[in-house]
């Protein structure tokens, strides 16, 4: 947009962290017009403002009070970095569906409520993954030139890669094959490698507790046979 373009570079660079997730914004998705935008909530960013991680950049507006984060935040509404909105139902027939935004007139920065992004912050990845991409298809095309240890290199990769991904859903049927002779044995049943599919380290995903389930869990909660475990008897001390 022409008013971003208009902006001060310490306005711009302020706009760019908040446009970060090392901002630590909490982002939601809604449709306006049809099109998905980011939005999120006045509070939000103030509070991102007056981290400590926005405190050690230079060249940015210093903040150290609410007032003042209020103050550079409106200063970039003005530059249509971002622009008031209004919240109102699911785009969609599911209720999860992101919510239809529209802009509000008068635009002003207010803690309680929301404002759209219509800034992308930085674009050097973008580029910088193009690039890579054009790389990486032209090293394809031209494999039968490589060298001959290059492409033996690749072979055996190849063939690790395989290797690893059949030791994966190997794992993945065993632990459910044990979950269902556990169902029978000792109802409701146990998981090995509760964390397999979770959303961590590989190693962690192996490492983290053998056994996990509501019923059973090393340290912690455990099979119902085997009577109360530690986490368990501090809860009900704390609730006692």
């Amino acid at each position: 947009m022409e008013q971003q373009a208009k902006a001060p570079p310490e306005l711009r660079k302020a706009a760019q962290f908040l446009r970060t997730g090392g901002s630590g914004m909490k982002v939601r998705v809604g449709a306006l017009n049809g099109k998905r935008l980011d939005y999120f909530k006045g509070k939000s960013a103030i509070k991102a403002l007056l981290t400590p991680a926005y405190g050690k950049l230079k060249g940015v507006p210093k903040v150290t009070s609410e007032d003042e984060a209020r103050t550079i935040l409106h200063a970039i509404n003005n530059y249509a970095f971002y622009l008031r909105v209004q919240r109102g139902g699911p785009s969609g027939a599911s209720s999860s569906s992101p919510r239809n935004l529209s802009i509000i007139a008068e635009q002003m920065f207010n803690d309680d409520e929301y404002y759209a992004w219509f800034y992308e912050g930085s674009q050097w990845t973008t580029y910088a993954g193009g690039l890579a991409m054009v790389a990486i298809m032209l090293g394809g095309v031209m494999f039968p030139l490589w060298p001959p240890t290059m492409r033996l290199g690749v072979w055996y990769l190849s063939i690790a890669m395989l290797g690893f991904l059949g030791l994966f859903f190997a794992i993945a049927i065993v632990r459910l094959i044990f979950y269902i002779i556990t169902i029978i044995v000792a109802s409701p049943g146990i998981w090995i490698f509760p964390q397999l599919f979770a959303d961590v380290g590989f190693v962690r995903s192996l490492t983290k507790h053998l056994f996990l389930d509501t019923q059973f869990f090393v340290g912690g909660l455990v099979h119902p046979a085997l009577g109360m475990g530690h986490s368990q008897e501090k809860e009900q001390e704390k609730e006692g």
